[in-house]
């Protein structure tokens, strides 16, 4: 499992270290990862020797870092020049990367003639602003970089610990940002580079240590590995039947919106479940038979009902009755997934048991309806604060849908998920979700620790299962999106096949 720190939560772990003088090794430490990444980048396509490497810097020890780099760089075969984006830079490093044979140049009066430097390098390393940076990139720096996303970059582009212009705790991007091929953080990876615009703009990432070991407080964010995902997936045991193997209830679907029904139910079925009575109108019964027989249907009750979990919303908002079932569901005390059509129908709070889905549009209506005005574009632009503001405000537990997913707890335990593809972005995506965590949270009814094999706390419980989720339902959409363009309905095939290849060979305990 990954573990994510805000800037302050590693600049905090440095701090009796530089109180202790080390913070000349911090840096060279932090440097010789960076050169070593930057070799790779450039092994990568044709090797060290005779290519063109410029080092963008700025003020602060991230610009020495990369200066520390740039010598090493250079030292190898590269022609390396530094273009000092301030007045101020780190004094010790740019003279080592003079003394290396570095090439030095101002950005002050020579903005063209760099943007074309720039965009004819075989790798560009952007050490301008670090985790202290903060509202973006100014003047000339942020001209350049406007220049060299308009004209396009024809070599790799390397961020030095986060793009300059993301925040490195929540991930927004401030202005305009020199997307990055590879992020190489220090000392822990940083949160913004799991979510909103970060995730997008930092590339791979790869983080280096640099000896901050137990100085390090408790992660700000964890995101699940596929190597991690059969710790949260309840395998059928011998002795279990279909009651005891998890049984999902289910009220979705309406006359006008059949297809969300079988959907969800769809890929619930995929995920693994002993039973799934699905509760609706007839309309939606007779289809939900005819595609699934297995499931068990009727026009009965919430109350009547023996059920391990719900699932109620997905494409329900039309029908009073799926509308009444949602009511009761989540206020049955049984775990529920709460989706779509259902989120209106939310109480003023509730237990962490009761998992919410929305996507940022109906995030605002949520809060609306508890008297505070947000907009839509903030929630995109911050969905690490938002995911966590809404946990707060309802008690549940959050899963915000976008381009990166985010899970929040009540208790503050928070996860981001970047498995999914653009691809998934097609109408019925969010319901085969909603059926993917139903299933898991039936299953997992009966093992309350199910975040304990995570070195998580129980609160966690709810939100481990839903990242388990997220990660299942994105991995599905990458291995669909091989053959091309997604069909959702043909979703639960390959949501099955993901779950047999991370069932297959599990990692042992001692590995």
């Amino acid at each position: 499992m990954l573990s994510a720190y805000t800037g302050n939560q590693v600049r905090a772990a440095e701090s009796p270290l530089l109180e202790a003088g080390l913070g000349g090794e911090l840096m060279q430490r932090a440097a010789h990862g960076l050169a070593q990444a930057c070799v790779g980048e450039l092994h990568a396509t044709g090797g060290t020797y005779g290519r063109a490497v410029v080092v963008l810097v700025g003020s602060g020890n991230n610009g020495g870092d990369a200066l520390y780099a740039g010598a090493r760089l250079q030292q190898r075969g590269a022609g390396t020049t530094a273009v000092l984006t301030s007045d101020r830079v780190h004094t010790d490093a740019l003279a080592a990367f003079r003394a290396a044979g570095g090439r030095v140049e101002r950005l002050t009066g020579n903005l063209d003639r760099i943007a074309e430097r720039v965009t004819a390098a075989d790798l560009i390393l952007d050490g301008i602003l670090g985790t202290g940076g903060v509202g973006g990139l100014r003047g000339e720096a942020a001209e350049l970089v406007t220049k060299v996303n308009v004209r396009g970059t024809s070599g790799r582009v390397v961020a030095c610990d986060v793009p300059s212009g993301v925040n490195a705790d929540t991930g927004a991007a401030s202005g305009e940002v020199l997307a990055a091929d590879l992020t190489v953080t220090f000392g822990g990876l940083k949160s913004g580079l799991l979510v909103g615009a970060g995730a997008r703009l930092a590339g791979r990432v790869t983080t280096i240590d640099i000896g901050l070991g137990d100085t390090l407080a408790e992660p700000s964010l964890y995101s699940l590995e596929p190597s991690e995902f059969h710790l949260l997936y309840s395998q059928p045991q011998p002795a279990d039947h279909k009651y005891s193997r998890g049984v999902l209830g289910i009220a979705a679907g309406s006359g006008m919106y059949p297809g969300a029904a079988v959907l969800a139910t769809g890929a619930a079925l995929a995920t693994g479940v002993g039973m799934v009575r699905f509760l609706g109108p007839d309309a939606v019964t007779t289809l939900i038979n005819t595609v699934h027989p297995e499931v068990v249907c009727s026009h009965g009750s919430v109350s009547e009902s023996h059920v391990q979990a719900w699932l109620v919303g997905p494409g329900a908002a039309e029908d009073p009755g799926q509308r009444q079932r949602a009511r009761d569901a989540i206020t049955s005390g049984l775990p529920a997934v709460v989706d779509a059509g259902a989120l209106p129908l939310l109480p003023e709070t509730v237990g962490s048991h009761v998992i919410l889905t929305p996507h940022a549009g109906e995030l605002v209506a949520l809060f609306e309806r508890r008297g505070k005005s947000v907009e839509r574009e903030a929630i995109e632009a911050a969905p690490l604060d938002s995911a966590r503001r809404a946990a707060e405000a309802t008690g549940a537990t959050v899963l915000l849908k976008g381009n990166t997913t985010v899970v929040a707890a009540p208790d503050g335990t928070v996860f981001s998920q970047t498995n999914a593809t653009p691809w998934l972005a097609t109408a019925g995506s969010g319901d085969t979700l909603a059926g993917i965590l139903g299933a898991l949270v039936a299953t997992n009814t009966k093992h309350d620790d199910a975040g304990a094999s995570l070195g998580l706390p129980p609160s966690s419980r709810w939100a481990a299962l839903a990242a388990a989720a997220a990660m299942l339902h994105g991995l599905a959409g990458q291995r669909a999106a091989k053959r091309g363009p997604i069909v959702v309905s043909e979703l639960p095939r390959h949501v099955r096949l993901v779950i047999h290849e991370l069932l297959r060979d599990p990692p042992r305990a001692d590995q």
